[in-house]
């Protein structure tokens, strides 16, 4: 028994696909092709996500410890109460310190007399995670009367 040569190209009894258009769909290498195309900008989209989290996260951190700063500066007591020395307490997870002293500067000559005593008042926030926002600042206090 001998086999003949099928009298139909290959495939041409498949709908839609007949002799004159070729071959029909996508060949292996060009569905493995897409397929990279595809994971590189998955992948380009997912660190894009990734670094915008982080971003996110840093901000919240950063507006944490700035949001407790203030509440500290706020509370500080009145200008004529507030006296050298040091502050402490926690806030929401936050610890915080205040310091003030005289401010020793320069710009400030101590053997002139002035009705106000510059101060010298830094304010430090630290998160449970490590970060640390510090504010110097200074206060004028009146001078004690002699």
């Amino acid at each position: 028994m001998s086999r003949s040569a099928p009298s139909e190209p290959l495939g041409a009894s498949w709908p839609g696909v007949t002799a004159e258009s070729g071959a029909a769909g996508f060949t292996l290498i060009e569905v493995l092709i897409a397929l990279a195309i595809v994971a590189v900008a998955l992948s380009a989209i997912g660190s894009l996500m990734a670094a915008t989290v982080r971003g996110t996260r840093a901000i919240d951190r950063h507006l944490s410890l700035v949001e407790t700063a203030r509440a500290v500066e706020t509370a500080l007591p009145d200008r004529a109460a507030l006296s050298t020395g040091d502050l402490s307490g926690e806030i929401g997870g936050n610890r915080w310190r205040v310091d003030v002293a005289p401010l020793i500067s320069n710009l400030v000559d101590p053997r002139v007399e002035t009705p106000w005593v510059p101060q010298s008042v830094i304010i430090r926030v630290q998160s449970p995670g490590g970060a640390v926002l510090r504010i110097d600042t200074v206060r004028l206090q009146r001078r004690p009367a002699k």
